[in-house]
């Protein structure tokens, strides 16, 4: 099978593409001119340079292709440009999907986001069933992955055979950006992690996202979607599980999200507009984590046979890269 993978370069693609390599698949992997494509040499994959935001110039490289996997994305709390983000995410997932439509891409898996579910604040577990809708989407990238999302349903309904995956908060090793998850990682390690909210997350290990995607090519079912999660924890659970494996103090002081709000918007204001950094706490985060993302995999489980592992494993891997690869110190 010849597939397409949009995303390889990330953290979350590039296990998908160690996956699709070791079950046989022929791969072609869109990279940008700025990816770093290193790790990519031992999957003798055909590289192809474009963007999301330019779709009409893939249209040669996906024809002659059997699957679409479409992992990438703008994964961003904060952004100068919101339009950017709609422009890679929304209507590059539309135009991606119409172009495999015209040069007649068997199958298609999309990669969305458990953040497009229907999550509440009293931390219920939220399944695929859950009642949701657009304004209930906090920030510009829950609502660019909710619109995205929603072309792939709209797609399926067409009768294109769409499969949709939704992470929960995937975490492991590679995590080269960092995404907003490994940075907790990595604050945590170097110390600059003093409080905490009152939060939570699903956790899960990101080679169990990518073997699942492998699966969602063969078994998913078209137009479905299905949350790919692991262990249900609040935000001091996880820390407390990284001060146990490495020894360094887990935060005692719990801080309201008044106050979390009130030092994001400052950050925001200061590094990122003043100085043009992306800032380490911002307003979208402290909004999300009102809510607790607390999600159930029983679907996944059903019907594709995904298996639920333990988190730990992962959230050691991510420790012992990020201290590996110069992100904090190795002791």
């Amino acid at each position: 099978m010849r597939v397409f993978l949009t995303g390889a370069t990330g953290f979350v693609g590039s296990h998908v593409a160690q996956a699709l390599h070791a079950a046989g698949a022929e791969l072609r992997l869109l990279t940008r001119t700025t990816s770093r494509t290193k790790h990519l040499e031992e999957l003798h994959a055909e590289l192809i340079t474009g963007d999301l935001r330019q779709p009409e110039n893939l249209r040669s490289a996906l024809a002659g292709c059997d699957a679409l996997v479409h992992v990438a994305a703008d994964y961003r709390l904060w952004v100068r440009d919101p339009e950017a983000m709609y422009a890679a995410n929304v209507q590059g997932t539309r135009a991606l999907l119409q172009i495999a439509r015209e040069v007649s891409i068997r199958r298609v898996v999309y990669t969305s986001s458990v953040a497009t579910m229907g999550f509440r604040s009293d931390g219920m577990i939220v399944d695929e069933a859950t009642p949701v809708a657009l304004k209930d989407m906090v920030g510009h990238y829950k609502r660019s992955k909710f619109l995205a999302e929603q072309e792939a349903i709209a797609a399926a309904r067409s009768g294109q055979h769409v499969v949709i995956l939704n992470p929960t908060t995937p975490i492991g090793a590679n995590d080269a950006k960092p995404t907003p998850t490994g940075r907790i990682v990595v604050d945590f390690l170097n110390r600059k992690f003093p409080a905490y909210v009152d939060t939570g997350l699903n956790l899960v290990d990101v080679q169990a996202v990518a073997a699942m995607h492998v699966t969602a090519l063969e078994r998913g079912r078209p137009g479905e979607r299905y949350i790919l999660g692991g262990e249900n924890l609040t935000l001091k659970q996880i820390l407390d599980r990284m001060a146990a494996m490495t020894g360094l103090p887990s935060p005692t002081m719990q801080v309201p999200h008044s106050v979390a709000m009130i030092f994001a918007f400052f950050d925001e204001w200061i590094t990122g507009r003043m100085l043009g950094r992306e800032p380490r706490a911002t307003v979208e985060a402290v909004k999300m984590g009102r809510k607790k993302m607390f999600a159930s995999s029983s679907k996944a489980e059903r019907e594709l046979g995904y298996r639920m592992l333990p988190v730990g494993p992962a959230l050691r891997a991510a420790i012992d890269w990020f201290r590996a690869n110069g992100y904090a110190p190795t002791a």
